[in-house]
């Protein structure tokens, strides 16, 4: 079985497609922004198979504790000085076993957002 996505209801639905598309790499998959009574966007990596469905919700905005979402990258401690000189909050390095590393930020919902890498 496939995870289809992960669902993020947003208070802040244009920040959060900024977010998602500048610090984690996503695409917009589907644009359903102002076709419904929900602003909805899709957005996932160039193959698809990684997928956020953001709801633009004033109303219910994310609330959720102790959930994060993780994106692997090819190094992490190079990703956290990039995020950190463009001016991200981000958690110290963590490196819970040898070859695996990862830090965290917050979307603009403030959901933890993990960026990790492992040496294989």
């Amino acid at each position: 079985m496939k995870m289809a996505h992960i669902t993020i209801s947003s208070a802040k639905l244009e920040e959060s497609v900024e977010f998602y598309r500048d610090i984690a790499g996503l695409v917009i998959k589907e644009d359903m922004r102002g076709r419904g009574p929900m602003n909805i966007v899709f957005m996932s990596d160039e193959s698809g198979g990684t997928c956020v469905e953001l709801i633009g919700d004033q109303d219910e905005p994310y609330s959720g504790e102790g959930v994060s979402i993780g994106f692997e990258v090819d190094d992490a401690e190079e990703y956290h000085d990039e995020l950190w000189k463009r001016g991200m909050e981000t958690t110290p390095m963590m490196k819970p076993a040898p070859g695996t590393a990862f830090f965290f930020v917050k979307d603009p919902n403030g959901l933890n957002v993990q960026f990790i890498s492992r040496s294989r």
